[in-house]
């Protein structure tokens, strides 16, 4: 997923507003209430429903609606894009009898949040999703635990199923590249990989893309299983891994020449890069260090142009 942290809660009656008051000092969210109840403390919802949900839906980790299901759904229908990318959805009655999960349950945490402010008020959470019913293990729920990103989100209903039926099913946990062990197998990427890069200015984005690609998929490691990427602090404002990092959903994290001198171990030494940039080399230090002290170098300096090298470490 690629939403933000902030929960969001749209209550429409003095009842609502009051529940929605009482809720948000739980989980901390933002109310939002029609523009006649505005007042301190409270956001105007300032233009129709369906309009004002859209313009957050993609923005928040959650929204809560204190009002019946139906107003719910008829606000966010027209948003619903993906499993993987919407937000968790909750709808709750106003006397704050029933916590209701409608979309987003697992990969969301619809569910988990539902079970949370259900707990908090007293209520009765209604969870509907047939693995959780059967007290079973939602796949899904799993790898968002976990810190996993699901490959082939396609597999999730068919391994589901099989879960149902109490069948064995057939559930990949690596970052390495492999044949599929399974007849169906999904593909669960644990975010355990730090990919440390060195670069001249002004790389071209794409260039840097293809390259970095190329790299992993070299090294027999899913892209997917990126939990950030790692440079010189000079670098913190270079577009080409700015954007690389945005659209891997992963932070960019960079270090003063000082701090990536301090890394113990061997590492790679060029005169060129230290008198550059202070430091003998930018990759190998850079992910080691990003990735702490349970990180290992899994594959040294690699030179892939005379304008962009990479290193890759995995995280014990």
């Amino acid at each position: 997923m690629n939403l933000g942290n902030e929960v969001i809660i749209a209550a429409f009656t003095s009842n609502g507003i009051k529940l929605a008051a009482k809720i948000s000092g739980h989980i901390d969210a933002k109310i939002f209430v029609p523009e006649r109840f505005a007042e301190v403390g409270l956001q105007a919802i300032d233009s129709p429903l369906t309009e004002w949900t859209g313009r957050y839906f993609s923005e928040v980790r959650a929204m809560i609606f204190i009002s019946a299901c139906g107003i719910a759904t008829r606000a966010i229908a027209p948003h619903i894009d993906s499993k993987l990318r919407d937000p968790a959805v909750i709808v709750i009655d106003e006397r704050g009898n029933f916590v209701i999960p409608i979309l987003s349950g697992h990969i969301g945490g619809a569910n988990e949040l539902a079970r949370d402010i259900a707990s908090f008020l007293h209520a009765v959470p209604v969870i509907t999703t047939a693995t959780d019913i059967n007290n079973l293990v939602a796949v899904d729920e799993w790898a968002v635990k976990n810190n996993c990103n699901i490959e082939n989100p396609i597999a999730i209903k068919k391994i589901s199923s099989e879960i149902l039926e109490r069948h064995s099913v057939g559930v990949a946990v690596t970052h390495e590249l492999q044949p599929a062990p399974f007849p169906v197998t999904l593909w669960l990427r644990p975010k355990n990989l730090i990919l440390g890069v060195g670069c001249n200015r002004g790389i071209d984005e794409h260039e840097f893309e293809a390259a970095a690609k190329e790299f992993l998929d070299s090294s027999g490691a899913s892209i997917l299983s990126l939990k950030a990427l790692a440079s010189i602090d000079i670098k913190a404002d270079e577009y080409a891994l700015v954007s690389f990092a945005r659209h891997h959903d992963v932070p960019f994290v960079t270090f003063k020449a000082e701090e990536l001198r301090s890394v113990p171990g061997i590492f790679a030494s060029s005169k060129k890069v230290l008198s550059v940039v202070g430091v003998d080399n930018v990759c190998e230090r850079a992910c080691m260090l990003a990735g702490g002290a349970g990180a290992v170098l899994m594959r040294s300096k690699y030179i892939y142009s005379r304008d962009i090298t990479f290193a890759l470490a995995r995280i014990m």
